[in-house]
């Protein structure tokens, strides 16, 4: 499930709700470094995974975001083995990556207290990326090479639009691209998984080969019940009502 509330309070409730893994969204989301660490507290000891998606692929951020205690990072828009290898350098630390070293500042490392962090910090980060563009697709089977990849998803919404279907994600091409990715994904034994909240397309997705799922987010799910609430006990608007300002 998406978190894009930005907010600890929902994240917190969504973790404890029974779901397996969480995306803390700050791509798409009013999230910044300081809410997203409110989120990691609020959801930590609750038998939930949680992914965090930055804003981009950007080697500075990742820093941030693992300093932070990320562990397990779904980098945007990655459209080639290039941008793969650059995502996969900024969570190593040198000589195999570029990922800068401030262990003794990092709550990643609960500031020097964990024993041989820069060791083995590594091995305690997972690495999924995002299939969105068809050059990404074209280029599916060489990204999931990419040693350090440790997971694919694909993202129908930016897939359609690369491929001039702007909010089609149920097209037939689109929906045939996404299940080439899963099915290259399987070829390799790395997971795959995609968004799909249409019930029967999600399904569909998993019988294809998906092993994890996006089905919901919480502002979409704040958004559907509270206009369900509306229509209930709330008499329709005649339109008088001045528009929010924001």
């Amino acid at each position: 499930m998406w978190v894009c509330s930005g907010s600890p309070l929902i994240a917190e409730i969504c973790a404890g709700a029974g779901l397996d893994w969480l995306l803390v969204d700050a791509e798409h989301s009013p999230n910044g470094l300081e809410s997203i660490l409110a989120q990691l507290q609020a959801v930590h000891g609750y038998p939930v995974r949680t992914l965090v998606r930055p804003p981009a692929n950007d080697t500075v951020l990742i820093k941030q975001y693992l300093d932070l205690g990320v562990q397990n990072l779904l980098i945007p828009m990655v459209n080639t083995v290039d941008d793969a290898r650059a995502a996969v350098a900024a969570t190593r630390y040198p000589p195999e990556g570029v990922r800068g070293v401030g262990s003794a500042l990092a709550r990643a490392a609960r500031w020097n207290r964990v024993p041989g962090y820069l060791g083995s910090a590594a091995s305690t980060i997972s690495v999924t990326v995002q299939i969105e563009s068809t050059a990404a697709v074209d280029a599916v089977e060489a990204i999931l090479a990419v040693d350090g990849v440790d997971a694919i998803f694909v993202g129908p919404s930016d897939l359609a639009a690369s491929m001039g279907l702007l909010g089609q994600q149920e097209h037939p091409e689109v929906r045939a691209a996404v299940e080439r990715c899963l099915a290259a994904a399987q070829r390799t034994g790395k997971p795959a998984g995609v968004n799909a909240f249409d019930p029967g397309t999600a399904r569909s997705y998993l019988d294809a080969g998906a092993r994890f799922i996006l089905v919901g987010a919480d502002v979409a799910l704040l958004a559907r019940g509270s206009e369900a609430l509306a229509a209930n006990f709330v008499p329709p608007a005649d339109g008088s009502a001045p528009p929010a300002g924001y």
